[in-house]
């Protein structure tokens, strides 16, 4: 394994991190046994960060992640979030915060948070955000609750916005550096290089996109990026190559990310995952596939609060 300073935390994360929202079956029903199996697995390889959140399986993500972590958190570095619990439902007050961390700490059988993460704040109201949430996140980590503490969202502007404007330690961006979208690095990291916050990168994978079983159906990319998707996946198959091996050696390849989350639930999934980092992606499969996504490259859809997309988002498909 390899690891990475997590901006000025001097927390070491393996650049490979552990995302566990498909242990509360996000991208289909996941074993409970299958999935502790592969938690204790993913320790046993190396992997330290652990990314989880009360919406992922609304709690069950948090329960099982939990329960395989029983006799093992010390040697993992565990971050959860707060103000998304479902779907279309979002609280950013401070005293839900509080509750929140309570309720996650008690999921998660421990008594600490090494990072604790503002969750999608591209739907929260960004006065609240700033004056409300992150100055609670940050009395959190004043009581010794968290260790850290930081926000997550898909729009690069808000996260840029949080980063210049509060005393955050770390950001989680999705999908936005991977083989269909690099705009983080040019939008996102010159900030956060400024003001050393650390950079968790989310979502290699485009959220199963480049994958040879393609995208789900709730995929909010517009038809076109899900087309150059699929036709880059089947040049790969012609090259007698998997574009996710690919994917996952690039997005570990940025050295800007400390750690890069992938969705785990599986034994298969970690050994699959392990086997990419140290691996630089085969220039030449690069170049191909890079040609095909050419014409949709860096294409961002909106999200539901419209004060908050970046400039250049297009309609989400759904």
């Amino acid at each position: 394994m390899i690891y990475r300073t997590l901006g000025r935390t001097e927390l070491s994360v393996s650049i490979l991190g552990f995302g566990a929202s498909p242990l509360g079956h996000e991208f289909g029903a996941i074993n409970e046994t299958e999935g502790i199996r592969a938690v204790q697995l993913a320790i046993e390889k190396g992997i330290n960060y652990f990314d989880v959140s009360p919406y992922y399986g609304r709690t069950m993500a948090e329960e099982r992640l939990g329960a395989a972590l029983d006799g093992k958190r010390q040697q993992i570095v565990l971050a959860s979030k707060t103000g998304r619990y479902d779907k279309d439902q979002f609280d950013f007050s401070a005293e839900r915060v509080v509750t929140s961390l309570e309720e996650s700490l008690k999921r998660l059988r421990t008594d600490y948070l090494d990072v604790f993460q503002a969750h999608d704040i591209e739907f929260g109201n960004k006065a609240q955000i700033i004056g409300e949430t992150v100055p609670t996140l940050i009395k959190m980590k004043e009581q010794g609750k968290v260790r850290f503490v930081g926000v997550t969202g898909y729009q690069l502007n808000p996260l840029r916005d949080l980063a210049e404007n509060t005393d955050i330690d770390m950001v989680l961006s999705y999908c936005r550096y991977n083989l269909m979208d690099t705009a983080l690095d040019r939008v996102l990291m010159p900030a956060l290089r400024r003001r050393g916050i650390g950079l968790v990168n989310a979502s290699p994978l485009h959220m199963r996109l480049l994958t040879a079983r393609g995208a789900p159906d709730w995929h909010p990319a517009p038809e076109a990026v899900l087309e150059a998707g699929r036709r880059a996946t089947d040049w790969c198959n012609r090259q007698g190559a998997d574009i996710s091996e690919l994917a996952l050696q690039f997005a570990l390849d940025y050295a800007s990310a400390a750690t890069t989350l992938v969705g785990m639930g599986k034994v298969s999934h970690v050994e699959r995952n392990v086997k990419a980092v140290g691996i630089k992606p085969d220039a030449e499969l690069l170049r191909g596939v890079q040609e095909i996504i050419k014409p949709v490259a860096d294409t961002c859809w909106t999200s539901d609060c419209p004060e908050n997309n970046d400039p250049e988002a297009v309609p989400a498909r759904v």
